[in-house]
């Protein structure tokens, strides 16, 4: 666990110190919110339906494995999904996201959505930008599926998820810059479903909705359609890397399956370059998919990477397909 994160963890002198500045950041949060609400600031209404996928907290929650899950059921009931994102990392220009656009290009987790959801997809930090964009190109296009908009109010949307990461939670509980969230605990209550990540077992709130996160077989970096089980490689030595919001669930992961680590957690997004893995030498070196995205222009043969899937409970599915036929009944099948 990095740092800052075990401070978030707890209250301490440090987040007792920081507190004034999170209940700043709270009066900030609460008057953007209102000034949306009255019209102040606009939001965009589209032509089709929006789903919004994202959360009230800084860090990995499981999002990107959802949003596949999402665009997997649309595509299975008829719909013709595109998605849309923020393309962090990226350029920073409205875009289309294709299997052979660069993480620097468009972001690390938009160019893993491209290689496994094949949707249009369109990046830009401005997400109705983007949409109107991928709608022009796509015109078959009848929902957006918005990737970690949760907070960008400008775009209206029709259905609102909120994942948590049953692990962490909610940390100590805080706003920015004392504590891990970006919206208060309290947000929950005005979202469609909240989709808990692990184990929540106490969770049992009207709009709660559990799902977990698998995947058994390792593909390589360099040549993606070969393959290996996770097991293959216990009782060899194997650096695990990964630069993602929650590190320590890829990890712990990796350990279930009875693999001794090294583990090297790097920041959120970090743009790999080949001297940041030559620590391993000629060992297997073991990441995660969105890793593998920036890693694969210099990966050597023994680079793996586990793609993960989302189990997720099927009522879910049927909130998201009821509420698409109220906002628009046209556009399914």
């Amino acid at each position: 666990m990095r740092w800052i994160e075990r401070q978030w963890s707890k209250r301490n002198l440090l987040t007792l110190a920081l507190a004034p500045l999170s209940a700043a950041f709270l009066v900030a949060v609460k008057v953007r919110q209102k000034l949306y609400r009255s019209g102040v600031l606009s939001s965009t209404k589209l032509a089709v339906p929006v789903i919004v996928v994202g959360n009230i907290s800084v860090g990995g929650t499981g999002k990107t494995p959802l949003v596949l899950w999402i665009t997997e059921l649309l595509l299975g009931k008829g719909y013709h999904p595109g998605i849309v994102s923020r393309g962090y990392g990226g350029s920073g220009t409205v875009q289309a996201v294709t299997n052979h656009s660069t993480a620097s290009e468009v972001g690390d987790e938009p160019a893993l959505l491209a290689r496994r959801s094949h949707v249009p997809i369109f990046v830009g930090p401005d997400r109705v930008d983007a949409a109107r964009a991928l709608l022009t190109a796509n015109p078959r296009c009848n929902v957006i599926i918005s990737d970690d908009g949760l907070q960008h109010y400008a775009l209206q949307r029709d259905v609102e998820i909120a994942v948590v990461d049953a692990r962490s939670g909610f940390g100590n509980g805080l706003l920015l810059p004392a504590g891990p969230l970006r919206e208060p605990v309290s947000r929950l209550r005005s979202v469609d479903a909240v989709v808990w990540n692990g184990s929540a077992e106490t969770e049992n709130s009207a709009n709660a909705y559990f799902m977990s996160l698998g995947g058994d077989r390792l593909a390589n970096v360099a040549t993606s359609a070969q393959s290996l089980p996770v097991s293959e490689f216990r009782g060899k030595i194997v650096h695990a890397l990964a630069a993602i919001g929650n590190p320590q669930r890829f990890f712990d992961h990796l350990r279930r399956h009875g693999l001794d680590l090294n583990e090297h957690a790097f920041p959120d997004h970090y743009a790999f370059r080949p001297e940041d893995i030559a620590f391993a030498g000629d060992d297997v070196v073991l990441m995660t998919e969105k890793d593998a995205v920036k890693c694969v222009a210099f990966a050597k043969p023994n680079w793996w990477y586990l793609p993960v899937s989302a189990q997720v409970d099927s009522a879910l599915g049927e909130l998201i397909l009821a509420k698409l036929r109220f906002s628009s009944p046209s556009n399914g099948r």
